[in-house]
């Protein structure tokens, strides 16, 4: 499984997935399925417009306004991919169904110039070649990238977290059970998801530096300090422990 490291808001770098051939197809059918909402659209618009004009025998207008349909269209089409990904983080429609996006290979957001540089060879990727060039590249290349993801640096990741909120066993312990960092209601259900992640991450690499830097977050975001006879590995259990707990009674 290929990854990307991303530096979350809490300065963490956490792996995360690289989208495979099967979303990115995907995410590009629905895409089209959006290409297609807006033609059916425009030909009703052109009805609009030829009825419109025939009421009020304009027959002039009727050329005009199918040049200004097309080449509204055609500005769509042309430009889609490269606004949607500018303006939406690295998320056409479809990437963002499918919930994939389009990140530097160093997990950072792209810049202007590599997302142009994708989208400029998209022309390799999707017309000159058919997408069989783009197809074969993501299938060989080791970060699942097309062609024009390899000139700018480029890839996709998945943007679901391998660890959901949802997937954490929250036990509620009896009434007498005190949590042993009573602040923690202070955390968000992001910051111990992120923690869940960072956890998972070192038991499937055995990246200790992972624990360190969460643990550090942890005690400086909540003022507190890890027991001498507990070490950051047993903090961050801790801590979702007792969240889990207040949790469970602010829920009951």
């Amino acid at each position: 499984m290929q990854t990307v490291k991303i530096h979350t808001s809490q300065n963490i770098e956490i792996d995360y997935e690289v989208a495979g051939l099967g979303e990115r197809v995907l995410a590009r059918i629905v895409d089209i399925g959006v290409f297609m909402g807006i033609t059916y659209a425009l030909y009703f618009i052109i009805i609009f417009f030829f009825i419109a004009t025939v009421q009020n025998f304009k027959g002039d207008s009727i050329p005009i306004a199918l040049i200004i349909l097309g080449s509204i269209y055609s500005l769509i089409i042309v430009f889609y991919d490269l606004i949607a990904e500018i303006f939406f983080n690295g998320q056409s429609v479809g990437k963002y169904a499918l919930k994939i996006k389009v990140v530097s290979i160093n997990g950072t957001r792209p810049s202007f110039g590599q997302f142009l540089l994708r989208w400029v060879f998209r022309l390799i990727d999707f017309v000159v070649t058919f997408g069989v060039g783009a197809i074969i590249s993501v299938a060989v290349s080791e970060k699942k990238q097309r062609i024009g993801d390899l000139v700018a640096g480029t890839t996709v990741i998945k943007t679901t977290p391998k660890a959901q909120l949802s997937d954490l066993v929250f036990d509620y312990q009896n009434d007498e059970y005190e949590p042993v960092f009573s602040n923690v209601a202070e955390l968000k259900d992001s910051d111990i998801t992120l923690i869940h992640e960072v956890i998972s991450n070192f038991k499937s690499t055995g990246n200790s530096q992972l624990i360190y830097d969460m643990a550090i977050r942890v005690k400086e975001h909540l003022n507190v300090s890890i027991p001498p006879q507990m070490n950051e590995y047993d903090f961050l259990l801790t801590i979702v422990k007792d969240y889990s707990h207040v949790a469970a009674r602010m829920g009951v």
